[in-house]
């Protein structure tokens, strides 16, 4: 079967990035333990590096404006690179200034920081304006010179040399079948709040806000806020697609096929990752502050008892692991969910799926 984790240590190997001799640079491959800590009050992450848009580009927002002004997005926000200066500009920004931190937060999510210590150079990238090799060595240059620790250089190298190769590999391997996947049986409309709908939820409002602003999330927001509703409300995975496809600047079919269709909706069953990435809301609560300020709350999984109505991530986590638990006990890596939903009692799985059912069928569809 296909893993990330081994393809990522054979490239580190073929490329000699963070080697030392046939050993990686620390002695481990991966330090992605050391990636997952939220943002602390009080520490301000550098602003993002601007780039006023030049007379082609302002000429070609007046054709948007004109053609495609009632749409989502907003062109007012555009600060993308669009030279190989730029972009080459864009990513000594990020080498100098949110590296160094970039490993402890990279997994992190706040209110009003849509950019935190992120590199922000996916769409120079994945649009031929900056090579990939180009960055992964700069950012081991910052660790040779002491200026970057190993967690954060290994963290962006791994997205890179990691995730993005290994995405274009499943993509090409696997296309263009791949898309008509569907393992799960998801079949639900999008709900009109992907495409800026008022919603209760904070950290939907919030990460579909940002990217109606930016055309950008970063790729927590992307796999643990609109993928995880997604996966766990069973939207259809082609309305799904054509979504990331549609919102972010950095979006080609052939890296955001996989990450969505695989990673986010497993609606591949397993080609692309071990496991579905579903969670409730605990995990945006610990990686984020989203919950602090929001209508619902994070603690509850049902309305019962009054106050604020529980969090929907919750009571749609246990009816997607009921709903699905036949086909999921074959995988030795939900067996803990699995055997907490066996011991709950049935009189609070049913409420708990009561609660998912009416949420559902009130969610109002796209327009």
């Amino acid at each position: 079967e296909l893993r990330m984790e081994f393809f990522y240590r054979e490239m580190r190997r073929q490329s000699g990035l963070l080697m030392e001799g046939d050993k990686p640079v620390g002695g481990q491959w991966n330090y992605d333990s050391e990636n997952r800590r939220r943002l602390p009050r009080g520490l301000a992450p550098p602003p993002a590096p601007r780039f006023p848009p030049d007379a082609t580009t302002r000429e070609v927002m007046a054709l948007v404006a004109a053609r495609f002004g009632a749409n989502f997005g907003d062109l007012d926000g555009f600060n993308w690179p669009v030279t190989a200066v730029d972009a080459r500009a864009a990513l000594e920004a990020f080498i100098t200034q949110r590296l160094p931190l970039y490993g402890d937060y990279q997994d992190a999510m706040a209110t009003g920081q849509a950019t935190l210590f992120h590199a922000l150079i996916s769409t120079s990238l994945n649009c031929g304006l900056l090579s990939p090799r180009e960055a992964c060595d700069a950012a081991e240059s910052a660790y040779h010179a002491g200026t970057a620790p190993l967690n954060a250089v290994e963290g962006f190298i791994r997205q890179i040399l990691g995730w993005r190769e290994y995405v274009r590999g499943v993509y090409w391997l696997k296309a263009p079948g791949y898309a008509a996947l569907n393992a799960l049986g998801a079949d639900r409309k999008l709900p009109g709040f992907y495409w800026g709908a008022p919603t209760s939820m904070a950290c939907m409002a919030a990460t579909v806000r940002q990217t109606g602003e930016m055309a950008y999330a970063h790729h927590i927001q992307r796999l643990m806020v609109t993928g995880n509703f997604a996966l766990l409300a069973g939207l259809d995975p082609a309305a799904v697609n054509e979504w990331y496809l549609a919102v972010y600047a950095d979006a080609y079919e052939w890296v955001e096929l996989p990450n969505t269709h695989g990673m986010a909706l497993w609606a591949d069953g397993g080609i692309m990752a071990s496991k579905p990435y579903a969670a409730s809301g605990a995990y945006i609560n610990r990686m984020s502050d989203y919950c602090g300020g929001c209508a619902h709350d994070v603690k509850k999984a049902t309305n019962e008892g009054g106050g604020k109505p529980a969090c929907p991530f919750n009571f749609l986590y246990w009816d997607f692991m009921a709903r699905h638990a036949d086909k999921f006990r074959r995988n030795p890596r939900l067996a803990m969910p699995l055997k907490n939903l066996e011991r709950m009692s049935p009189e609070k799985l049913a409420a708990m799926r009561a609660e998912a059912t009416a949420f559902l069928t009130a969610l109002s569809p796209d327009y």
